[in-house]
């Protein structure tokens, strides 16, 4: 009589590190997204800001967040995924909380005792003072969040290598970065009900505490592969199946040499990149940011408006078909044979072409608004499945003590282009409104952003053509 031996089923405890990447990506995003989601009709009536205002915060907020992303990635790669993580969102969790403290310092600073006094200011002077002095004090909040929040992918990205084999990467980044269209879906029915409910600054003080609520479970979650308790040797296997670490004794053997920061700059790989990202980087962050007041200004309907809510609910509803993106480049590896990064750029390219139906959201804007929320979610969707690919394509060239540190320059590439479309952006809607600028059929500020989803809908083909020039073949760097 044989006994057989019970069958060891490989654990899967990659997926529970790949939810902490989305709460974290959650939480990163609703962060983000407190300030565009009140600043138009809770914001701006008590400081006296007019767009140039708010685009001029957005821009230094991306300049701010590409400085930082240069040097995060770098000091993730140093610190490790664990404190790097535990470092980012400490530091954004704090500069999220900062913001509701500008109220009343601005208060304090130009000798006024409520809000209500801010809002009835007169005087060219006076109003001048409020409108410089907030709008200083949010650049300094938000510069605080910028430097935490330039962590996050650096040190997302690197956990995704460390806990994924290159094949299921990019479903993985796609996951964790659907965080972002989570947070953008949820922000839009509970940030401007806390505002109204509770004030514009509470809304900023209880999205930011959630951050400390993931760093709690994040010390007790997150341990390397190898020695981790919870991963089996059926699981450490499948994770190590591309041969890039082997462990024993529950010690990596991996032993790569680190590539200094400046010659990270020397490798097409490097640039293909930046590239892309920024080409594209800048476009997702004009819908995060721009779309709630596209509909207050040009369809009147100020974000805490039912409908508003409404409409950007299912715009980021759209946007979690970007799952699919990360499971197009797995079917071309498995079904298809192709090696994982000519997988991915098919399906950049394939995801490329979504985005020019931007082109046409103004122009069928004029029979429902509901149209151009639907092309803008569509386009959203194809960003991040996009961004997902683009990401993982790291993974494939660069060894994973360089993952965070190409993705923090990349990061930075994006973050530049931010700031320019964000400042530009501000001063051509206001300066559109206030002229009546007229354009291709359009007048105000609807001329304006017309110009601008015309530009978002061509970028992400020219930033493919650019990635392809640079790196037509897979080419994995070798130190």
């Amino acid at each position: 009589m044989s006994l057989e031996c019970p069958r060891v089923k490989m654990t899967n405890y990659r997926w529970v590190i790949c939810a902490m990447l989305f709460f974290a990506t959650t939480v990163n995003y609703l962060d983000r997204q407190v300030l565009s989601l009140t600043w138009k009709d809770f914001i701006a009536p008590e400081f006296h800001w007019t767009n140039v205002h708010y685009g001029n915060i957005t821009a230094l907020f991306s300049i701010m967040y590409a400085v930082c992303m240069l040097f995060a990635g770098r000091i993730v790669d140093r610190l490790d995924t664990k404190k790097g993580y535990l470092w980012a969102i400490g530091i954004w969790s704090v500069g999220a909380c900062l913001h509701a403290l500008c109220g009343v310092a601005t208060e304090a600073w130009v000798e006024l005792d409520s809000a209500a006094a801010l809002r009835a200011a007169e005087g060219i002077d006076l109003v001048a003072r409020i409108t410089f002095v907030s709008v200083t004090l949010f650049i300094v909040a938000r510069s605080v969040l910028a430097l935490g929040e330039a962590g996050n992918f650096p040190a997302a990205i690197k956990a995704t290598a460390e806990f994924f084999p290159k094949k299921d990467r990019a479903f993985s980044t796609s996951i964790f970065n659907a965080g972002a269209t989570v947070g953008a879906l949820v922000a839009p029915v509970t940030i401007p009900a806390i505002a109204s409910k509770f004030g514009w600054e509470m809304a900023f003080i209880i999205i930011g505490v959630l951050g400390f609520v993931w760093m709690g479970f994040w010390v007790f979650v997150y341990k390397k592969p190898h020695v981790n308790p919870k991963v089996n040797a059926l699981e450490l296997a499948y994770i190590q199946q591309d041969g890039e670490d082997v462990a024993v004794r529950g010690k990596s053997l991996q032993r790569q040499q680190k590539i200094s920061f400046w010659k990270c700059f020397t490798f097409r790989q490097t640039w293909a990149f930046a590239a892309g990202k920024f080409m594209t980087d800048g476009v997702w962050w004009f819908f995060l940011f721009w779309t709630p007041a596209y509909l207050s200004s040009v369809f009147g309907l100020p974000s805490d408006n039912p409908t508003a809510q409404a409409l950007i609910f299912v715009l980021y509803a759209i946007t979690l078909l970007s799952i699919v993106g990360g499971w197009l480049p797995t079917f071309f590896v498995n079904k298809k044979g192709m090696q994982p990064y000519e997988g991915r750029m098919r399906a950049m390219l394939i995801f490329a072409f979504f985005p020019l139906l931007a082109m046409f959201a103004q122009p069928l804007g004029r029979y429902s608004y509901w149209i151009p929320v639907i092309i803008i979610g569509i386009a959203g969707a194809a960003h991040q499945a996009w961004s997902a690919n683009l990401f993982s394509t790291i993974g494939d060239m660069f060894p994973k003590s360089a993952i965070a540190t190409i993705t923090g320059i990349g990061g930075m590439a994006g973050g530049i282009a931010s700031y320019i479309i964000n400042r530009g952006s501000g001063r051509l809607f206001d300066y559109a409104g206030r002229t009546n600028m007229k354009f291709m059929g359009f007048e105000g500020e609807a001329s304006g952003y017309f110009i601008i989803f015309c530009i978002c809908s061509v970028s992400y083909l020219i930033g493919w053509i650019i990635m392809k020039s640079l790196v037509p073949r897979y080419k994995k760097i070798e130190i």
